[in-house]
């Protein structure tokens, strides 16, 4: 019996090994990340970039895997149901990160909470509140209340589909300027729909990212109102912020985060942080993200992580009771 006992002492010491060494030379294989979009939009590019910089310094092809549908929980439960081994991970934002889980629960097929932890934050995404030019003679945030507060229910703003962050973007600030009476008018061709239901006049304002929509600003198509962001941009060193223009907290600085499965050893999940935060600084991603207008903010750590994950959760729990939008 002794000697039964000192041999399976041995194997589960043996097993410890090997599963610490073959954490310590994580990856030792190619890595998955998912992409809960169409290739070609701001998460997608992030992934891009982000996967062939860890590639690069890991040894290992980091390659994307685009799944998008259902808001993104046909990638997040793609994720949840992936061994925990860091071999699979995910570039989600605040829509498919922290709005779904909120308004579509009953919708997934997995515990959220449970199954999913954030690596780091990467970047977030200025914003403009914009104008069209074309028969819409509004310069300023206030106008933009003032005339639709005259024209009750005459201002269409265009969003990216039901329930969507630029949604509750546009809903929120109605609310906050006196409960204007505005229409929503979905294109669920995303920004690019958006942009041409501007730039024809089917509509008249919307909140788009600064990347996108800066060929129609400089083009005199649309007029920017304000930006969503931390600060003021030097391109743009003449526009007010959301909260210089009395709307603090209003409009959405779009984040794009890293996540893993739930249960990934944390040695492995310590290595993919400080390998990302250590991309997230190299010449050229730095300047690749500067082309887009992306803050780069990872977290300080991964209980950080968790931290900021649960702050943004909350804020979006309390935007989502304050303004009620009917969801598909």
């Amino acid at each position: 019996m002794k000697t039964m006992k000192l041999l399976l002492a041995a194997l589960v010491g043996i097993a410890a090994a090997a599963a610490a060494q073959a954490q310590d030379k994580y990856p030792s294989k190619p890595v998955k990340i998912i992409v809960p979009y169409a290739p070609g939009g701001a998460t997608d590019i992030v992934a891009r970039i982000l996967g062939d910089q860890l590639g690069k310094s890991l040894g290992q092809q980091f390659y994307v895997e685009n799944k998008p549908g259902a808001f993104g929980i046909v990638a997040i439960e793609d994720l949840a149901n992936s061994p925990a081994d860091g071999y699979t991970l995910m570039i989600g934002n605040v829509t498919t990160n922290a709005i779904t889980p909120i308004i579509y629960p009953g919708k997934f097929h997995i515990d959220y909470a449970k199954d999913i932890v954030p690596v780091t934050d990467l970047v977030d995404i200025p914003a403009f509140l914009l104008a069209t030019t074309k028969n819409f003679d509004v310069k300023s945030v206030a106008e933009l209340v003032t005339y639709a507060k005259a024209h009750p229910g005459q201002v269409r703003y265009g969003t990216v589909g039901p329930g969507s962050y630029p949604h509750y973007d546009m809903a929120y600030f109605a609310k906050r300027a006196g409960d204007l009476d505005m229409a929503a008018i979905p294109n669920k061709a995303g920004a690019s729909g958006v942009i041409n239901d501007m730039l024809n006049g089917s509509t008249q304002t919307a909140f788009l990212n600064v990347a996108s929509a800066t060929p129609q600003v400089k083009a005199g198509s649309f007029r920017a109102l304000a930006l969503v962001n931390h600060s003021r941009l030097p391109d743009y060193p003449d526009l007010p912020t959301m909260q210089e223009a009395g709307y603090a907290g209003v409009g959405t600085i779009a984040w794009q985060g890293l996540f893993a499965r739930a249960g990934t050893p944390k040695d492995v999940l310590q290595k993919i942080f400080d390998a990302t935060v250590a991309a997230l600084k190299a010449p050229g991603v730095v300047e690749a993200f500067h082309k887009q207008t992306f803050n780069i903010v990872p977290n300080a750590s991964l209980d950080d992580a968790k931290t900021w994950l649960a702050g943004e959760m909350a804020t979006w729990r309390k935007i989502t009771s304050e303004v009620k939008i009917e969801t598909e």
